[in-house]
């Protein structure tokens, strides 16, 4: 039998590097969606976050050729580098400017209600995910409270039978595990 071998897909520092635009497509799809949600978290309006993406890639494929980095973290890094400083330029302009889609040469954005939903439902998987991450990191009975009452709504009685403990270490345990929580999600 035959043995098909799947090519390995380029290292991000390796498509900003190579100069045509068709390995700056491949870095673009690889990271559109990061960027769009990290836009969106931040601007909470899906038109403004499509426009600052827009932006954010056009800035990024004016500077590829400057990219000195060696790996796909630092590749990584830089475009998200590029987005916190078109992010910042466009709070001190108050305005987004639309000429990234035109130096792109893509269509004006044209948003219907589905892909507002769609950009809302990425928002809201995304800060999800990131709630996710963030349990995994507590102990494991404050991990075990919290979800046992914030999110799976259980009285404090009833997991403390559970778990054969008083309701005073269960309400401890879930008030150690939020504060350690609010601890850990960064500065938005």
């Amino acid at each position: 039998m035959m043995r098909v071998r799947r090519r390995r897909p380029r290292p991000d520092h390796e498509l900003l590097a190579a100069g045509d635009g068709a390995a700056f497509g491949e870095f673009y799809e690889r990271h559109e969606r990061a960027v769009l949600v990290f836009m969106l978290r931040r601007t909470s309006t899906p038109e403004l976050a499509a426009d600052l993406t827009a932006e954010v890639f056009a800035a990024a494929l004016e500077s590829a050729d400057r990219f000195e980095g060696r790996d796909g973290a630092s590749a990584v890094a830089w475009l998200f580098g590029i987005a916190r400083n078109v992010l910042s330029h466009s709070y001190r302009s108050a305005r987004v400017r639309h000429d990234a889609r035109d130096r792109l040469g893509l269509p004006a954005l044209d948003l219907t209600d589905e892909t507002v939903e769609h950009l809302e439902h990425l928002a809201d998987v995304a800060r999800g995910a990131d709630a996710l991450v963030l349990l995994d990191r507590l102990p494991a009975e404050h991990r075990d409270a919290v979800v046992a009452h914030v999110l799976d709504g259980r009285d404090y009685a009833e997991i403390a039978r559970e778990l054969g403990c008083s309701t005073a270490v269960v309400r401890q345990r879930v008030s150690r595990g939020l504060s350690t929580l609010r601890g850990l999600v960064p500065p938005a």
